[in-house]
């Protein structure tokens, strides 16, 4: 196979010495680890390096591949600009990427740079690798804001387009684990923070990719994980394939998380079907994520209640034949004579998909409600791309009904569990559910909602608050 060996690898400026200063020292089990690691790629002689940065260009719903024939970069935003870099970028297989993405219709490719130089999150690994070895061009990826199992589909692209072209490539995920470990640190102390730590440590140290989908995106976001979603690229690279992982070292003593391991393909004590480029059916773990996703959408469909039922055939007729359905027969009668203001919302995958609602009743009836904005989150959010058929058989909804809502004095009267909350100043409104993920108290709650209506967080505004009748 084309990928040599994977490296997972953080990216503080701190531990090249230029910058450091002698800081470094304290992180000296990193940069052992560090040195180790280039050594082994020196070994290799690879053609080519990807490597996966969170600080490259990054977008929302696009996967950036760094353009052109190479870039240019130093640490002078570190204090060391005598340290620099001119590296060449490997256009055929960058291109070559690009091609099957574009065939895909999957979002990934050169447009858009916004960030030409190259960024700390590739200059730390590539200090280390060019104090060993120079043989090689570059191929710089940045991150999304797409699902996880988006970022493991880019990686199966990448080695797809390596293995047509014949690249000897060696793939470095850049990113620091959590960098809430430690109260003394730049970032503070969380509990996720250690927690996040030892779970992914956990994980690649086994190489048990296909648990790197199990990592819940609020509590990623909690621990302040920087390279998760480079991981999980990196994972993708190696889809299908037996693979020897080795932990190297992981400190925290700064603050953040330093994690450092390897992974093979295997060579040696593996029976004949699982010798490197043959696939191994128990290792697509995208494949296997995805299809327990929809067995589980499948049986929440068959055991929700009729308000639910009905917002899934709204939004499958017209995403499908693009058809608004009249109201069904088999309705239970309070649908039917009850007015009220309704949200639906879907997920994916765990992550918001699209959401809209109305605060008060503008059908003649709750099914009415229900079936306008079921068409319009599916299709008409503005924070999202209108869904597409493939994606249905993954989609999550509920449906909230909304009482009445009513004015209070103070955020005191607020809970974020059981209220939620709608802010006015002037013309502008905004509106947010209650018992949210991630939303763990009144401020935060407020501070989202003036957001959403573009209120400035210290504007005041009118406050109400309203109950909800959620539907699953």
């Amino acid at each position: 196979m084309s990928i040599q060996a994977a490296f997972m690898v953080p990216h503080p400026p701190l531990i090249v010495p230029a910058i450091g200063g002698g800081r470094e020292d304290e992180v000296r089990e990193t940069i052992r680890s560090y040195e180790q690691v280039a050594e082994e790629i020196a070994k290799l002689r690879p053609e080519t390096v990807i490597i996966t940065s969170p600080h490259a260009t990054m977008y929302a719903d696009y996967f950036h591949i760094s353009p052109g024939t190479g870039a240019k970069g130093s640490f002078s935003d570190f204090g060391a600009p005598q340290v620099s870099f001119e590296e060449s970028y490997d256009g055929v297989l960058r291109d070559r990427i690009c091609q099957i993405a574009d065939e895909e219709g999957f979002p990934a490719g050169t447009e858009g740079e916004r960030k030409p130089r190259l960024d700390h999150g590739t200059m730390v690994p590539l200090w280390f690798i060019r104090q060993k070895y120079s043989g090689f061009k570059l191929i710089r990826i940045g991150l999304s804001g797409l699902s996880l199992t988006e970022h493991y589909r880019l990686g199966e692209i990448i080695r797809q387009a390596a293995d047509e072209i014949g690249r000897r490539v060696v793939f470095v995920a850049s990113g620091d684990l959590s960098h809430k470990l430690q109260s003394h640190g730049p970032y503070g102390f969380a509990p996720e923070g250690p927690e996040y730590d030892a779970r992914i440590m956990d994980v690649m140290g086994r190489a048990a990719f296909g648990e790197l989908f199990d990592f819940d995106e609020n509590f990623c976001d909690k621990a302040a994980e920087c390279g998760h979603r480079s991981f999980v690229i990196m994972a993708g690279a190696l889809d299908g394939t037996a693979v020897n992982p080795r932990t190297y070292s992981h400190q925290d003593v700064t603050g953040v998380g330093y994690g450092i391991c390897s992974f093979y393909p295997a060579l040696e004590g593996v029976s004949e079907e699982k010798t490197p480029g043959r696939s191994i059916p128990d290792r697509h773990f995208r494949l296997a994520y995805i299809a327990r996703q929809e067995q589980r959408v499948a049986e929440m469909a068959e055991h929700a209640d009729a308000y639910v039922r009905l917002a899934r055939r709204s939004l499958e007729s017209y995403i499908l034949h693009r058809k608004v359905i009249d109201l069904p027969a088999d309705l239970p009668a309070e649908m039917l004579r009850s007015r009220a203001g309704a949200f639906v919302s879907i997920h994916k995958e765990g992550r918001l998909r699209g959401c809209i609602g109305t605060i008060l009743p503008t059908e003649d009836c709750v099914a009415r409600e229900i079936i306008q904005n079921a068409v319009s989150a599916s299709t008409r959010d503005p924070r999202f791309e209108a869904i597409r058929p493939e994606e249905l058989p993954l989609l999550e909804i509920n449906v909230d009904v909304l009482g009445e809502p009513e004015d209070i004095d103070s955020p005191d009267q607020l809970d974020v569990k059981r209220y939620g909350v709608i802010v006015t100043s002037g013309g502008r409104r905004g509106l947010l559910l209650p018992d949210l993920d991630g939303v763990d108290t009144v401020e935060q709650q407020i501070a989202i909602a003036k957001k959403k209506a573009g209120i400035g967080a210290k504007e005041k505004v009118k406050l109400q608050r309203f109950e909800v009748v959620r539907h699953v």
